[in-house]
Order: C-alpha cells, then sequence, then structure tokens
C-alpha cells in the first residue's frame, strides 16, 4: 500500500457538453444564468425545522447550458450571475431529457473566482431528449 503524502488529488473538471446520461462524479465550474423555485413546502421553526425547498436552475459553461436542480441550501448559492463549483455532480433523467444534480455526497459551493467564460446559451443539454433503448444481446 502505497503512503499516503497529505496531498490531496486536485479534481479533474468535466465542461457541461461532455455530460451523457446516466452518469455520475462529475466536477464543473459554471455561471448560473436563470434560477426558478418549483417547490416551497415546510416552514422555518416548523417541527423539526423541515422545509423543502426546490429551484430549477439553468447553469453552464463556454461549452453549453443545462438544468440543475437545487435542492434546499444549494437553492442559496444558486443566484443568476454567480460562478458557482458543482463536487460529485451526477445526471438525472426527467421525462427523457438530463438534469444535472448534487445530493449529499457532493459540494455546491460558490467560487472563489468568477468565471471568465461566456455561457454558450444555445447548445441547451436539457432540450435534447433521450430514449431508453433496450439492447438485446
Amino acid at each position: 500500500m502505497a503512503a499516503d503524502s497529505g496531498a490531496r488529488r486536485q479534481p479533474t473538471f468535466t465542461k457541461v457538453d461532455q455530460l451523457r446520461p446516466g452518469t455520475h462524479g462529475h466536477n464543473l465550474i459554471v455561471k448560473v444564468v436563470d434560477s426558478k423555485m418549483v417547490v416551497q413546502r415546510g416552514r422555518e421553526g416548523g417541527p423539526q425545522g423541515r422545509q423543502m425547498r426546490i429551484a430549477e436552475c439553468l447553469v453552464g459553461d463556454e461549452t453549453g447550458i443545462i438544468v440543475f436542480t437545487a435542492r434546499n441550501d444549494q437553492v442559496d448559492v444558486m443566484k443568476p450571475g454567480t460562478t458557482v463549483e458543482l463536487r460529485n455532480a451526477k445526471i438525472d433523467m426527467f421525462k427523457g431529457s438530463m438534469r444535472l444534480a448534487v445530493d449529499k455526497w457532493g459540494i455546491v459551493k460558490t467560487a472563489e473566482s468568477p468565471a471568465e467564460f461566456t455561457v454558450k446559451e444555445d447548445n441547451n443539454l436539457s432540450l435534447i431528449e433521450f430514449e431508453l433503448v433496450t439492447v438485446v444481446e
């Protein structure tokens, strides 16, 4: 077994146009183009402070854009114009289209510095419809 030098491996970052259905473990740096609250339930100070918030956010980089489903505390980070770092993101399928999401094993945080790129808004990966095809061997 190799001795751990304590140095953490630098994450490799994926570009939006490289995302594919059913994949996970993506690290991305994206800009939030738009954010819209779709579910807001519960209230602060309610039983166990239970609150559920879901926002659909349009995020992207210089290769394209995709819908990111932000949940609860993630919603606060996803403000339009913000550059965000997504760690361990996965692709969920929703009605045949790709959605980017980060579950409890990932991180959604504001990037240390704003991105220099211009978001390519005419390549929306969430508008591509995928069909589940069963392959018979």
